[in-house]
């Protein structure tokens, strides 16, 4: 008899975070897994939610994982986690910028699309948040990565007629077209934003010094992600602007 090969619907020690767990039947979980390799997996993790359960304790979000699991279908059988590196601690503030990563990527990630790239850089902010650095830019340039990573064309150095953008210059932008230059009248799109071309300059060079920027490129960002998650709000977002205007 042939000795049968390895399951290839198993992956093994694969990088994860876990981004969200809800209950499933009666002593199982659904976890929401954001890995390295497969981008945004669902799994089961059965018997989870007894209280001896080995995985019970590892079901950490913000805390690099290795994870194995199977399966052919779209909810996967979670086998096993082990500790992926060192402990990150997120605290207030922070710790709520965390769940608001996690909740944009639920919401936006599709599942099993991979983004090594996004997968490194959210970790990275990850520790940018633990070391309780400036948390409102940390956010937007997460925002703004995860939008590029995922395909969205978010231009910022070029307006609608393709001409570079002008520091002194007001523009209106459109999510659909981009920025417009306003010649002393009103854009005739409908929505949209209105902010100077010094702040679009300044987020292409990754430079959010400047408080007029900070302020304008949180309204620009909170307005395409609005834009893009539809009529649904985040449950996070809300309590980050009722705590700091983050």
């Amino acid at each position: 008899m042939a000795l049968a090969g390895p399951n290839p619907h198993r992956q093994d020690n694969q990088a994860v975070y876990v981004l969200h767990t809800y209950p499933f039947k009666e002593t199982s979980l659904v976890v929401e897994l954001f890995t390295h390799d497969f981008g945004r997996v669902a799994t089961t993790a059965k018997g989870a939610r007894r209280p001896r359960s080995a995985m019970r304790g590892m079901l950490q979000s913000f805390q690099p994982l290795l994870a194995t699991w199977s399966g052919k279908l779209e909810l996967k059988t979670l086998h096993s986690l082990e500790w992926g590196g060192g402990l990150l601690l997120l605290k207030g503030e922070a710790l709520m910028c965390g769940f608001y990563l996690n909740e944009l990527l639920l919401r936006l990630l599709p599942r099993e699309d991979p983004h090594e790239a996004l997968f490194e850089y959210y970790g990275a902010t990850l520790r940018t948040l633990a070391s309780d650095q400036d948390l409102a830019t940390t956010l937007r340039r997460f925002e703004l990565k995860l939008l590029q990573e995922l395909g969205y064309a978010i231009p910022l150095n070029k307006d609608d007629s393709d001409t570079l953008i002008a520091e002194t210059h007001t523009y209106r932008y459109e999510a659909e077209y981009g920025p417009i230059k306003l010649n002393g009248v009103l854009s005739h799109m409908k929505n949209g934003i209105q902010l100077l071309g010094k702040t679009l300059i300044d987020m292409v060079n990754d430079d959010y010094s400047d408080n007029q920027t900070q302020q304008q490129s949180k309204q620009l960002m909170r307005y395409l992600l609005a834009h893009y998650l539809g009529d649904k709000p985040l449950h996070t977002k809300q309590l980050l602007i009722d705590l700091q205007g983050l």
